[in-house]
């Protein structure tokens, strides 16, 4: 692969259409060389229209590391399954073997089914869970020792603030997704025990519907396109760690307060339309009084080894 040594690396996980695509896109043209990963690719020796729509089945990590490349960016695609520790870790292998270092990761995987908890099957709970959290899990563990060698990098996850309103009518789908937004929060507090100054990890969710393919059937005039996504992760991802360690916030949020955006109309897919918020205005703080009153700490892998 051809690359500057000084150029920053970005492994997006879920880079192949919609807000994954263009993160992954605005990257590169940030100056990162960027690593797409996903399930889908596609067969370069059979025709296909080139771009694809970019929220279509037709658009894969094979056809965004071309665009990528065609406008002089660097970009690897790797396929990866995130329900298999197998195939995560041979991700990032493939990645530190290539370019020896990862300096950002995005995990935007996904899997979506929104319906009551009575008729939401088994199975498609599961799914959910394999894919979400158990996926992001994963990718921690193995991401995890890399970052903390390398003492720098940030997580960035897709992932929302935890409120009550989220739960409401999509309760398998809320399962996993707070579950995320617990483990940026834990490994948050990790890093900062541990002293680890130089790395974050943070959570971002669209205030207004983005377009994408989960969004195809909604309102145009509700709608904002993918950059205000890409242009808030490329603002946490450079912001100190103490702004974002262990923050759950929407893209607008970030942008408003971080950066100083006031006026959001260049995002809309249909110019001069508002849409419609909607995140609350406020999330809960869920910190309590005794935040750093615990006790006796105790931990489970320390006491195993001792047992060994």
């Amino acid at each position: 692969m051809s690359g500057n040594n000084s150029q920053k690396v970005a492994l997006v996980i879920g880079a192949s259409r919609g807000i994954g695509r263009q993160v992954a896109i605005d990257l590169a043209h940030a100056g990162y060389i960027v690593v797409l990963a996903a399930k889908s690719v596609t067969d370069e020796s059979k025709p296909h229209t080139f771009p694809p729509d970019p929220n279509s089945p037709q658009s894969t990590i094979t056809t965004v590391a071309r665009e990528i490349t065609e406008s002089g960016g660097t970009a690897l695609a790797i396929p990866v399954d995130v329900r298999f520790e197998a195939s995560i870790n041979s991700l990032i292998q493939t990645t530190m073997s290539e370019f020896s270092k990862i300096n950002v990761v995005i995990y935007n995987s996904g899997a979506i089914y929104w319906s009551a908890l009575a008729t939401t099957p088994t199975s498609r709970f599961r799914l959910l869970q394999q894919v979400n959290p158990e996926g992001l899990y994963m990718t921690l563990q193995a991401i995890i020792p890399i970052l903390q060698k390398q003492r720098i990098g940030r997580v960035v996850v897709v992932c929302p603030p935890i409120y009550s309103r989220f739960f409401r009518g999509k309760t398998a789908y809320a399962v996993g997704k707070v579950g995320m937004s617990v483990m940026v929060k834990g490994l948050a507090m990790d890093w900062e025990r541990q002293g680890e100054k130089g790395l974050g990890i943070c959570g971002i969710w669209p205030a207004v519907a983005i377009h994408s393919g989960a969004t195809g059937r909604a309102d145009q005039k509700q709608l904002r396109h993918a950059t205000i996504f890409s242009d808030a992760i490329i603002a946490m991802i450079n912001a100190p760690v103490k702004t974002i360690n262990g923050l759950l916030n929407t893209d607008e949020d970030f942008l408003k307060k971080q950066v100083g955006v006031t006026d959001f109309s260049k995002y809309s897919l249909v110019p001069g339309s508002v849409p419609r918020r909607i995140m609350p205005a406020d999330f809960p703080d869920l910190t309590v009084a005794e935040q750093d009153d615990e006790g006796d700490r105790i931990d489970s892998a320390k006491e195993r080894a001792t047992k060994l």
